[in-house]
């Protein structure tokens, strides 16, 4: 913009010593005129837009900023994974513990049953020899 007000200057300053301006001159001025109002509105243009997209640098920034960074998401990914872990293994233990117990329950079940059904066939053979002792058919002397 200098440079062409200088050579505006230039050309219209010798112009005005002689009394006045011509036509081309004048035109001249006004053409640089126009180029100076279009430079001043895209430099207003421009910095709006540099404003604008400072502003925006400025929200992402923040929100970067907000953001986890990898190690904690890892961190907290670890210690949920940990936590799940452990609260398997107990479930594991403890299902464990009732398989165990269960065990233990049959076995004692089959001893018992086991006991019963020899007591019973100990009752149900005493019983066969009373039932025989009084039949008087086996009673009488032999011959």
């Amino acid at each position: 913009m200098f440079v062409a007000g200088a050579a505006a200057g230039a050309l219209i300053g010798p112009r005005r010593d002689r009394g006045g301006m011509d036509a081309p001159a004048r035109e001249l001025k006004r053409s640089l005129a126009e180029l100076e109002s279009r430079l001043v509105s895209r430099e207003a243009a421009s910095a709006a837009r540099f404003s604008q997209i400072e502003a925006r640098l400025d929200e992402h920034s923040a929100k970067l900023a907000e953001a986890p960074s990898t190690a904690q998401i890892v961190a907290a990914m670890e210690q949920l994974l940990s936590r799940t872990m452990g609260s398997l293994d107990d479930r594991l233990t403890t299902q464990a513990q009732s398989i165990d117990v269960l065990k233990a329950t049959v076995a004692q079940t089959d001893s018992l049953l086991e006991r019963v059904l020899e007591s019973l066939d100990s009752l149900q053979a005493d019983t066969a020899l009373a039932d025989l002792s009084e039949d008087p058919l086996l009673q009488r002397p032999a011959a």
